[in-house]
């Protein structure tokens, strides 16, 4: 399921599977990316975002109790090799309505506002910028 979400997302952000995408062409195929995005909400498709916020999210969740806590979130910056206290200062920012746990549309928002919103360096720490 991941593998999926990743390869659907990255190929609609215009990745080619096999020759990439040029750095140069990097900040277009966002635009293009985020308008898309735009559109498919504005008729009621399913969003891109969530696609791959919800593939990470079923890996996070390792209990299965529907929520994600701080340990672990700590999972995924160990897959991405940033340094686990990161985790603290991402779920301060996203778990939004302050229950110690993350619910899925609390992610789901974090993705969109990373993919969707223009670079803001109040988030440096939630996305790992600093590390």
């Amino acid at each position: 399921k991941m593998r999926s979400a990743v390869h659907t997302f990255f190929f609609n952000k215009g990745v080619d599977p096999v020759n990439g995408l040029k750095r140069e062409d990097w900040v277009e195929a966002n635009r293009v990316f985020a308008e898309a995005e735009r559109e498919r909400e504005r008729r009621g498709e399913g969003s891109l975002i969530a696609l791959l916020s919800n593939a990470y999210y079923d890996v996070l969740d390792d209990d299965g109790d529907g929520t994600v806590d701080v340990e672990e979130l700590k999972t995924m910056m160990k897959a991405f090799d940033v340094p686990q206290e990161a985790a603290y200062t991402f779920f301060q920012k996203a778990d939004t309505d302050k229950t110690g746990k993350l619910e899925r549309p609390e992610l789901v928002h974090l993705f969109r506002k990373f993919w969707m919103e223009p670079y803001d360096p109040q988030w440096d720490g939630v996305y790992a910028y600093k590390y």
